[in-house]
């Protein structure tokens, strides 16, 4: 997820770096994903609970945890990180407002690591729930 409190200044300097017909790609988990729990909380069931906010304004979300998203190996020493939850409105509204045209918005129910144990891998290798079906990920395609 990027970290990014503040969209408008993010998307100023993105367009000015961009030249005429050139191309921006976002791809990035999805607000609704963050906004449930990675694991059921000590005592209870193995429900998908939302416990953080799916839009921004409601300050940072502290982790802290002993590995990233990503494979790698468990992070040593400080193991506390601060993320900024964003709506996918902000992002398209402030590559909008920075002059930018929004080509294409799509959502995906995979993920390429298994979050839950109720997910299942599909044929492309990914991992999706069974049920419900929620958007994970999202990918923005925009030009300047």
């Amino acid at each position: 997820m990027v970290i990014c409190p503040t969209w408008g200044r993010w998307a100023e300097v993105v367009g000015r770096l961009l030249r005429p017909g050139g191309r921006l790609y976002v791809a990035e988990f999805h607000p609704l994903l963050n906004s449930l729990g990675p694991k059921p909380a000590p005592g209870e069931g193995p429900e998908l609970l939302l416990r953080h906010d799916c839009l921004g304004g409601g300050g940072p979300v502290h982790r802290d945890a002993t590995h990233a998203y990503t494979d790698g190996p468990a992070v040593e020493g400080a193991t506390d990180s601060y993320e900024w939850t964003h709506g996918t409105g902000e992002v398209v509204s402030a590559l909008t407002e920075a002059g930018l045209t929004v080509r294409r918005l799509r959502e995906s129910d995979e993920l390429p690591w298994p979050r839950w144990p109720q997910m299942a891998r599909t044929e492309s290798g990914w991992w999706r729930l069974t049920t419900p079906r929620i958007p994970l990920l999202h990918g923005l395609l925009a030009a300047r």
